[in-house]
């Protein structure tokens, strides 16, 4: 279970990126989480691993204390970077010298996920492009078997095949006992995969929901034309119509858009969580 309680965060003192955080994560559910550009998403990640020190408050991973970098809580944590790099090393050496360090690693889950995503591994892995580096990484981050595992941006640099394939190593990849959180801005991605949200915005974290209790409460819908209806709380026009969002008074669960749950959380934000903050009267 990961705790925070009470955290503040800061590069600078003249503006705060958390102020009194405060957050609980439990084990078996993959999190989305979600934020405008310097909202925090990278930095609350590294945070979580012990690569940031919190300014104030405490954070808990279990028993383990983030900051401390007992070796216990770093074999059973992994966090995949958005920027990728390599050393001057082959595949086999990457796993000789890195694996020990997780003991749970398989490399039997590492070879079929190579092969998975169709990855070259001949030659050094610094002279690859970075869409191969990017799967190899994917590849070792989930062969690791760590119960945390941070991905931040992990579709960026894969072509289409490979997103896919991606999607299903990582559903087959989790387990009840393990903690995923995606950062990712290309939700339309991973969309299949998230099954909570957590959207940060203004220091704070603004939803954190599951999306059975987001889709209970809000309603999403598509039109070719721009949506009349009264009761709309939020609509933008897409490539593909107009989305919206609507209350749902059926309180019966329906499917999320996340793509429009964020851009309305961000644009309307007292309408967006008010329905998700209080009792819905079902009509």
């Amino acid at each position: 279970m990961i705790t925070i309680r009470n955290l503040d965060f800061w590069y600078s003192k003249r503006e705060s990126l958390f102020a009194g955080l405060n957050l609980d994560m439990q084990p078996g559910h993959i999190y989305g989480l979600l934020g405008k550009n310097g909202a925090g998403k990278t930095t609350l990640l590294k945070i979580m691993c012990g690569l940031s020190f919190p300014k104030r408050g405490e954070v808990f991973l279990d028993h383990w204390i983030p900051r401390q970098r007992h070796p216990g809580f770093l074999q059973d944590i992994f966090l995949l970077p958005e920027e990728i790099y390599l050393p001057l090393i082959n595949a086999e050496s990457l796993v000789r010298l890195y694996a020990p360090f997780y003991p749970q690693f398989s490399r039997e889950q590492f070879t079929r996920a190579m092969e998975y995503l169709e990855v070259n591994t001949v030659g050094k892995l610094n002279k690859l492009s970075y869409g191969q580096k990017k799967k190899i990484m994917i590849a070792f981050a989930l062969a690791c078997n760590t119960r945390y595992l941070f991905l931040d941006e992990p579709t960026n640099g894969l072509d289409i095949p490979s997103k896919a394939a991606f999607r299903s190593l990582l559903a087959a990849a989790f387990s009840e006992d393990r903690t995923i959180i995606l950062s990712t801005h290309q939700v339309r991605d991973l969309q299949s995969l998230i099954d909570h949200v957590l959207i940060l915005s203004g220091r704070r974290i603004m939803i954190h929901q599951s999306l059975d209790f987001i889709g209970s409460r809000l309603k999403f819908q598509r039109s070719v034309t721009r949506p009349e209806m009264p009761g709309v709380l939020y609509s933008w026009n897409t490539e593909m119509g107009h989305a919206c969002i609507l209350p749902n008074f059926d309180n019966e669960p329906g499917p999320v858009d996340i793509e429009t749950l964020f851009n309305g959380a961000l644009e309307v934000p007292e309408k967006i969580t008010h329905f998700l903050h209080s009792e819905i009267p079902v009509l």
